[in-house]
């Protein structure tokens, strides 16, 4: 009988990519999907590390597996991801009932430690400070048959004060532009008609192979494949948007009109003080060339509150380049020290109340903004990829625009079908439509 497997994913794109790697490993192992933790043989978290309430959140997570293990002693937990490359071996000593943990440069090896632990009966773990392969080089079983993530570079060579990805995911290392072009063709040809190509830059991709960016370059080649239809990209850094890449996307018949644009902080003073190298006036200056070029591109963008020395008047700019710039939607995040980064020693920590003060007005501002923006579209006719049913209401299908915007549309629409919809009513965060 099949030794059957969950894994609970926390974080970002890149992680979602690992899991689907890490599934596919397991599945060329003779693993099977099981619905649940509780009925699985082996559960795995894949970790994040970027905000503080996700070690509280693992630790109590595994604390509630060991009183399942206890009932189960043949159940194998495995822990891996950005937080287990953070803490390593300190994750094995605050749960010791954990049988397998690796970073994030040993997604391959994760076969071979169950084995060990298998053969040795004592925990084994990983945790290299470099990998030879690249994720997207190994099996995945993707979550989605018509939606692939593709890797084009890992790591990240930028300082951000706030951030823990250079140091857990090291520095920045592009893959060849032959091997992203053939995983995207096998991709097609395996009936995937959208991919998402992951970076921590994606506009510095090929930087490190042969001393300049290759992302317009490998932008016109993907628009080159039969059978694609859609791509889109996540993330660019402002400083490094170069107006090739605007030619480009206004240009290409697959690069989808939306953009991931992340601001971080209004304020320049607290942007030097996280080590961003731009400002917010060239900010909004290449956000104007952008959507000059592309009318109808969306917007979506990440603000975090409360960075150490914040003042109310820095906040002030935050929520006045917010209202400039008028973003479709925003990730928000509330500041928390992350062991490991520069910020996390810097004088003036803003009290936790101003905080949560500031991030309450901020997603004030931007659901406003949001529902603006959606109500904008009202009685326009677009094309929206189906995903599915509704999670929420069996009877609707949830679909997505080229503009990453979710559609709920009456009817049981067949998942990876393409269909035009004229959008009825629009919400902060999703659309209502009926086929056209």
């Amino acid at each position: 009988m099949s030794k059957t497997y969950f894994i609970r994913t926390y974080g970002c794109q890149m992680n979602e990519h690992d899991s689907e790697r890490i599934a596919g490993l397991l599945e060329m192992n003779g693993y099977v999907r099981a619905p649940d933790a509780e009925s699985a043989d082996l559960v795995l978290f894949n970790t994040c590390a970027i905000r503080e309430n996700a070690d509280n959140r693992l630790y109590g997570t595994l604390g509630h597996m060991k009183a399942l293990k206890d009932e189960r002693p043949e159940l194998r937990i495995a822990v891996g991801g950005c937080q287990v490359q953070k803490d390593k071996a300190l994750v094995l000593e605050k749960a010791p009932w954990v049988d397998v943990a690796f970073g994030t440069f040993s997604v391959g090896e994760l076969p071979r430690l169950l084995a060990e632990r298998e053969t040795t009966g004592v925990p084994s773990f990983e945790f290299a400070e470099q990998t030879d392969t690249f994720p997207s080089a190994l099996p995945a079983r993707r979550a989605d048959p018509f939606h692939a993530w593709v890797a084009v570079s890992v790591g990240c060579d930028n300082a951000c004060t706030f951030c823990i990805v250079p140091y857990v995911r090291g520095p920045q290392v592009s893959r060849r532009l032959g091997d992203v072009l053939d995983e995207a063709r096998r991709l097609v040809d395996d009936g995937v008609v959208e991919i998402s190509l992951l970076g921590q830059n994606v506009n510095t991709y090929g930087r490190d192979l042969d001393g300049g960016p290759m992302f317009a370059d490998l932008l016109r080649a993907l628009d080159r494949i039969d059978g694609l239809r859609r791509v889109r990209f996540t993330s660019p850094h402002p400083h490094d948007f170069t107006p090739d890449v605007i030619d480009v996307m206004a240009s290409s018949r697959v690069v989808c009109e939306h953009i991931h644009f992340p601001l971080q902080s209004g304020s320049d003073r607290v942007l030097k003080r996280m080590r961003r190298s731009y400002r917010s006036a060239r900010y909004l200056e290449t956000l104007s060339s952008i959507r000059a070029a592309i009318p109808d591109i969306a917007v979506s963008t990440d603000v975090i509150v409360g960075f150490p020395g914040e003042t109310e008047e820095d906040f002030a700019e935050t929520l006045r380049v917010v209202r400039a710039a008028r973003f479709d939607s925003a990730y928000t995040f509330k500041y928390s020290i992350r062991p490991h980064t520069e910020a996390a020693s810097m004088p003036d920590q803003v009290p936790q109340e101003a905080v949560a003060d500031r991030y309450e007005r901020l997603v004030e501002l931007q659901e406003r903004i949001s529902l603006a923006r959606n109500r904008e579209m009202v009685g326009r006719r677009v094309e929206v990829l189906a995903e599915g049913p509704s999670k929420k209401d069996r009877s609707r299908s949830t679909t997505r625009t080229r503009t990453n915007k979710i559609v709920h549309v009456p009817g049981d629409l067949s998942a990876g079908t393409f269909v035009d919809v004229v959008i009825r009513d629009g919400h902060p965060h999703h659309l209502e439509g009926i086929l056209a």
